[in-house]
């Protein structure tokens, strides 16, 4: 399937972002690549997401992340009618956390 975004430039880019190794290695790259603003802009919105899988109200989102609401719903929207990234991510980490609590 074709996506909208989808060229040899961010190919290549997902391409690097799958080879980095460790957080360490993330900050690193994504420090470089972004601005400051950009990388806690992201880390916001996948917190907005978790929130949101919470079932946290709107009214508890705003005053955690100081997001506006559009952008929680634009992030609500995304995770009941999106490409199921958030999903992807968000589960993946559960299990993370839930296996490493186990252990």
């Amino acid at each position: 399937m074709k996506r909208r975004l989808q060229d040899e430039n961010i190919d290549y880019l997902y391409k690097a972002i799958l080879s980095l190794k460790n957080t360490e290695e993330c900050y690193d790259f994504f420090e470089d690549l972004c601005t400051i603003s950009e990388i806690k802009a992201m880390a916001q919105r996948l917190l907005v997401a978790r929130l949101l899988r919470e079932n946290k109200l709107y009214v508890d989102i705003i005053a955690q992340t100081g997001v506006s609401t559009a952008t929680i719903s634009r992030i609500n929207r995304c995770l009941h009618y999106g490409s199921d990234g958030y999903a992807t991510v968000l589960d993946r980490m559960s299990e993370e956390e839930n296996g490493e609590e186990e252990k």
